[in-house]
C-alpha cells in the first residue's frame, strides 16, 4: 500500500507537465497506464483537467461582461477580493 503510494506520489509531480503536454511520452504513458488503474489518481486528473476548463472558460466569459455589471456581481457574491485582483492585475473595473 505504501509503495503505491509512493508511486501515486512521483507521478503526480509530473501532473501539470501532463495536462499541459509538455510531458516526455514515456512519462505520459507511464501516467496514463497508472491513471487507468488507479482510480484516486485518475479522480485528480480528472478534477485538474475540469478546474483548468473553468478557468478558461471564466475569462473568456469575464472578457464579454460589463465591468459594472461584474463589480455589482462580484459584491452580492461577497467576492470583493477577486476585484482588487483583477483591478491589481491591469484590468479596468
Amino acid at each position: 500500500m505504501m509503495n503505491e503510494k509512493m508511486e501515486c506520489t512521483r507521478l503526480l509531480e509530473s501532473l501539470s507537465e501532463y495536462v499541459d503536454g509538455t510531458l516526455d511520452k514515456s512519462l505520459c504513458d507511464e501516467i496514463e497506464h497508472h491513471i487507468a488503474e488507479c482510480e484516486d489518481c485518475r479522480v485528480v486528473v480528472d478534477t485538474l483537467k475540469k478546474m483548468i476548463y473553468i478557468v478558461h472558460a471564466e475569462v473568456k466569459e469575464t472578457a464579454k461582461v460589463p465591468n459594472d455589471v461584474r463589480k455589482r456581481l462580484y459584491k452580492r457574491l461577497r467576492m470583493e477580493e477577486f476585484l482588487n485582483v483583477s483591478s491589481e492585475s491591469g484590468e479596468n473595473m
